[in-house]
């Protein structure tokens, strides 16, 4: 479990494809993570399966892969990591599984004087969660949602607001028109969803 508080950017080192469809994921980083640890990497939960002196290695199968905008990652990458939360961490941020719902992409960047607002198009697995003043996880961000137009396929475009301090301690501050974006939706929105519908 995470906060949505990026703890460090780190640079993608290397991505080695293996036979069956998953890929070592290897991440230079001063995180302190010992063999079997979970860190969140651009909103994934991913397992640490090696390491080495100010690196990570780990293991993403095909269904991260699918789900997740992990499979572009090229060396030289920069990427979100947060380590996973103890009993004395500060919960800043709102719960974060590190679960990936979906890949969403980037519309527009609008620069104001002190933040910018960033309109993001979510699929219908993600949009049906969104609510104005609702929290989402964006690349691992714990961000809070501040517009939301719904579309009538389901997706809906909703809007964020970034301050300069995510913009420059997090690849948020690096995303352009077109680029693509791991969501998250609130797993509390899940629950009551879940329990309403059922009656």
């Amino acid at each position: 479990m995470f906060t949505g508080l990026v703890a460090e950017l780190g640079r993608v080192v290397a991505v080695e494809p293996l036979a069956d469809e998953s890929v070592r994921l290897s991440v230079r980083t001063g995180i302190a993570a010992r063999h079997g640890d979970s860190v969140c990497v651009n909103g994934v939960c991913l397992t640490v399966a090696d390491l080495g002196p100010e690196q990570l290695s780990f293991l993403a199968m095909r269904e991260t892969l699918l789900r997740s905008n992990l499979g572009g990652l090229a060396a030289g990458a920069a990427v979100n990591l947060e380590p996973a939360l103890t009993l004395s961490t500060p919960l800043g941020g709102h719960i974060v599984q590190g679960h990936v719902d979906a890949v969403g992409t980037v519309m527009s960047r609008e620069r104001a004087e002190n933040w910018e607002l960033v309109d993001i198009r979510a699929p219908h697995e993600v949009a049906r969660y969104l609510v104005v003043k609702g929290s989402v996880a964006v690349d691992g961000v714990s961000l809070t949602v501040t517009k939301v137009v719904d579309d009538p396929d389901g997706s809906c475009v909703f809007g964020v607001s970034l301050i300069p301090v995510t913009l420059a301690a997090t690849t948020l501050g690096l995303r352009r028109p077109g680029d693509t974006v791991n969501l998250e939706a609130d797993v509390l929105a899940k629950y009551v969803e879940r329990v309403t519908s059922r009656g």
